[in-house]
């Protein structure tokens, strides 16, 4: 597996991607129909920090997203193909997204996670701050995590 940034061309692909993961969760097709404008992917996504994983022949298999505020990076993505979940690839993404995040001046990488994949953000270190309002489903809370870098 390496990591290289996204390019334009396969932002569809990349966007897909992100529904198949977060599907993996058991959400009906009219919670992911909700989800699908939160997780499309723009070519202004190009302008933060967004790296994908790919495998030695070039299947993509995962991609991280940051965005930086101040001193405060928010981890925007984090998607695994779904038959390679636990397979690593999230957490060489997870610790590219720290170094990175590190590397532009950030002390703190927030997370809003769905409540699924909070677990996996605290084996990484990341503790629970409290809850947030999704930003796909009206009234639905979903948990925030920080990690102090």
């Amino acid at each position: 597996m390496r990591l290289r940034p996204a390019r334009a061309d396969e932002l569809a692909e990349l966007t897909e991607l992100c529904l198949r993961s977060k599907a993996v969760w058991g959400y009906d097709a009219a919670f992911m129909a909700a989800c699908r404008n939160e997780l499309t992917l723009h070519p202004r996504d190009l302008d933060t920090p967004l790296q994908v994983a790919e495998t030695d022949d070039g299947h993509v298999i995962g991609l991280a997203q940051i965005r930086l505020a101040g001193g405060e990076a928010e981890l925007a993505r984090l998607f695994v193909e779904p038959v390679l979940l636990r397979g690593g690839a999230g957490r060489v993404l997870f610790a590219w997204a720290v170094t990175e995040a590190r590397r532009l001046g950030a002390d703190r990488l927030t997370i809003e996670a769905d409540p699924d994949a909070a677990p996996f953000y605290e084996r990484m270190g990341a503790r629970l701050a409290g809850e947030v309002p999704s930003g796909s489903i009206a009234g639905r809370m979903i948990p925030r995590l920080v990690l102090t870098l």
